[in-house]
């Protein structure tokens, strides 16, 4: 039912092709073999092999595909699992079907992409084993000029460059840049890391 859902939503979409799918992760693993797709929307709980194993597998090879994550969020270690090896997006099943299909774009593109639902809850899980350290990630921070700091807090609601773009006025090239700015002062190179010291910063 939900690949029918998907099936629907993204093939009368002229720039994206539905190259195929599969019910569980070993057939995935034959499909994309065969079809080297460039993005993967990758269930986490499948029969068979689920998709924490097939993610992983997948993630080994040098022709990887760009991996998006569906999840009804019902397990936050295995999001952050996923997270841990690699996957570039993650998106509740209920997303609505623009922002999925925008979602699949900026992943093809190569942005990183966090349902904000999803990143908050991420985020959460991720800093609720230790206690918010506010003034190192605010001493952090204070490095960053006026807009790479709007621009990390939109990341951390989980808005995608498009979106950053259109919520400053700027370009998403000027987006891009800014958060390849925040990334060598944070030093950091993930999202959700920035995200985590916005958090901690208490700027949400």
């Amino acid at each position: 039912m939900v690949r029918t859902g998907l099936r629907l939503i993204l093939g009368g979409e002229p720039d994206l092709e539905l190259a195929g799918e599969a019910g569980d992760g070993k057939q995935a693993m034959a499909v994309i073999r065969e079809l080297r797709p460039d993005v993967v929307l990758m269930d986490i709980r499948m029969p068979e092999q689920d998709g924490l194993a097939t993610t992983e597998l997948l993630l080994r090879r040098p022709d990887a595909p760009r991996i998006l994550v569906l999840t009804t969020f019902d397990a936050d270690d295995m999001v952050l699992r996923a997270l841990q090896l690699g996957a570039h997006g993650f998106l509740l099943k209920d997303t609505p079907p623009p922002k999925m299909i925008e979602a699949v774009r900026a992943v093809a593109r190569g942005e990183p992409v966090l349902s904000p639902s999803v990143a908050q809850q991420v985020i959460a899980a991720a800093t609720g084993r230790y206690e918010p350290r506010r003034p190192e990630a605010a001493r952090e921070l204070a490095g960053l000029t006026e807009r790479e700091r709007e621009v990390a807090i939109e990341v951390a609601r989980g808005s995608t460059n498009a979106e950053i773009a259109q919520d400053l006025s700027v370009s998403v090239a000027t987006v891009k840049a800014n958060i390849t700015r925040i990334f060598a002062k944070l030093g950091t190179d993930n999202r959700v890391h920035v995200a985590m010291k916005v958090r901690d910063a208490g700027l949400l």
